[in-house]
This record gives C-alpha cells, sequence and structure tokens, in this order.
C-alpha cells in the first residue's frame, strides 16, 4: 500500500540509481509515461519485472487514477516512473499522488537525477533562492504576459522549453527582463552533447538563432532589488495596471505592487490614481 515516485535518468543510464532497479523489480504495478521507453530502460538495467505494467500519462490520468488509486488501498506497491527526471515535476505523477494523500495511502520516492537543480548548479547563477516556472505558455501574449508578472521576480527563474521554441522564448524574455539579464541555457544535460551557454539575454538569443536541440532548460537571474526611488509614477501605475488586467482588484493590485517593490501602498495608490 505504497506509491513510490521513481526518479530515471536524464540522459546516462549510470545515473540510475541502484535501488531504482531494486524497486522496479519488486513493484505490483509500474505506471510509466511511455511503456516503449520505460521497457528500453529496463533492458539497460538489466531488471527483470514481475508486476505488470501500465500506461500513465497526460492524455489517461483522469481515467487510470482511480485504478491506480485501487491497487494501492488494495495493498499493491505502485511505482510510477516519466521518461526522465523526477514524476509529478512538469510530468504526470500530480494527480495520482494527491489522490493517494487523499486515500491514506504512503506517498515515497527513489530521488535521482533532476534537469531543473541540475542546470541551475551548472547556470552560474546564484541558487540559495529560486523558482521553478516550468514551461512558458505556448501563445505569445501569454507567455507575455508570464513573463511580465516575473518581471520584479528576485530568486533565480528556471523554465523548461521545448528546442524549437527557445529562440522565441529568449526574445519574450529580453522584452520583459531587459537585453542584459543574465541567463544560461543548457541543453542536453548529462548526455554526449550536453552545452551551457551563459551571458546576457541579448546574446542568447542570437545564438538560438542557429537553431536548438535536445532537451532545453534555461535559467535566469533574478531582478535586481531597485530602490523605491528608482520607480517613479509611471512605473508604478504600468505595475498595478498589469495587476488588475490579469484578474486583480485596484485594492489588491495596489497591495500586490507594494508588497513587492517595498514601496509604501499610500505612494502607489497614488501613482495608480494620477
Amino acid at each position: 500500500m505504497t506509491l513510490v515516485l521513481a526518479a530515471t535518468p536524464i540522459g546516462r543510464i549510470e545515473d540510475a540509481s541502484p535501488r531504482l532497479a531494486a524497486e522496479l523489480a519488486a513493484a505490483d504495478v509500474i505506471a510509466a509515461e511511455d511503456t516503449r521507453r520505460f521497457r528500453r530502460l529496463v533492458a539497460d538495467l538489466g531488471v527483470g519485472l514481475s508486476g505488470r505494467v501500465v500506461s500513465y500519462f497526460e492524455g489517461n490520468e483522469s481515467q487510470r487514477t482511480p485504478q491506480l488509486v485501487e491497487a494501492l488501498v488494495a495493498g499493491e506497491r505502485v511505482v510510477l516512473v516519466t521518461d526522465a527526471g523526477m514524476p509529478s515535476i512538469s510530468d504526470p505523477g500530480y494527480r495520482l499522488v494527491a489522490a493517494a494523500v487523499a486515500a491514506g495511502v504512503a506517498v515515497t520516492a527513489v530521488p535521482g537525477p533532476s534537469a531543473v537543480l541540475t542546470a541551475l548548479a551548472v547556470s552560474g547563477l546564484p541558487v540559495d533562492r529560486f523558482c521553478f516556472e516550468g514551461f512558458l505558455p505556448r501563445k505569445g501574449g501569454e507567455r507575455s504576459r508570464r513573463l511580465a508578472e516575473l518581471a520584479i521576480e528576485q530568486r533565480t527563474l528556471v523554465f523548461f522549453e521545448a528546442p524549437h521554441r527557445t529562440e522565441r522564448a529568449l526574445a519574450a524574455m529580453v522584452e520583459a527582463f531587459g537585453a542584459y539579464r543574465l541567463g544560461a541555457v543548457c541543453r542536453e544535460l548529462t548526455k554526449t552533447h550536453e552545452e551551457v551557454r551563459r551571458g546576457p539575454l541579448a546574446d542568447l538569443v542570437a545564438w538560438a538563432g542557429d537553431g536548438v536541440r535536445g532537451e532545453v532548460t534555461i535559467v535566469v537571474a533574478g531582478a535586481a532589488v531597485p530602490p523605491p526611488a528608482d520607480l517613479d509614477s509611471a512605473e508604478l501605475r504600468a505595475l498595478v495596471v498589469f495587476e488588475v488586467e490579469a484578474g486583480s482588484s485596484t485594492k489588491d493590485a495596489v497591495a500586490t505592487v507594494a508588497r513587492r517593490t517595498g514601496i509604501a501602498r499610500k505612494t502607489v495608490y497614488a501613482a495608480a490614481h494620477r
């Protein structure tokens, strides 16, 4: 009666832990994002399976989750694996974990490779505080709004991105964060053709213009803390307008901007109504 979230290699099979092999061999049920890729992983590990293998991916999560919870409640040990990295981190898993917890089922994990932490560690950017934003919206307007919201985020930012959208994503970051904000594009981490490009976002856009291949993780430095005097009334009003357009009331928008900038609420209010 245990759900095991099992991290799998993001590149080299040698990064798989002995415990991963042991859990796969002992599982009653293995839920795999891609059963064909999972079979290759099992073959590479030399693991003999005794449990049944079922698919568990974005398209069937809603249908499959109750079935897996039923198996867990019946006393079976279910191991969840995705194509690479830790399940539920921009991969299937959250719904199953939430349902298992609600059913009183024990949930544990086999820790292992993570593109988020690997990219953060090799980026050369501050790692004491960071936030993971996953994949940006595909539509340009939604992507721009998301990045505008993050423009004053002071923590280091980590994103996943598809290779064919990397140039557009970086260009949108230049627009939202400025050309000189530092970043790193981490490509094919731990694999044979691993590459990390570091520099101002404008330089990274130019580099991506030649085409990007492979799995991509983007790391961007957080915003510098501006003294209140550096934000004039027009800039404060623009920040309030953004929050209102995102769905906040004017009162809540003023409070949010005041909290994020450290500027007195009455000053922000006055700027917003000027």
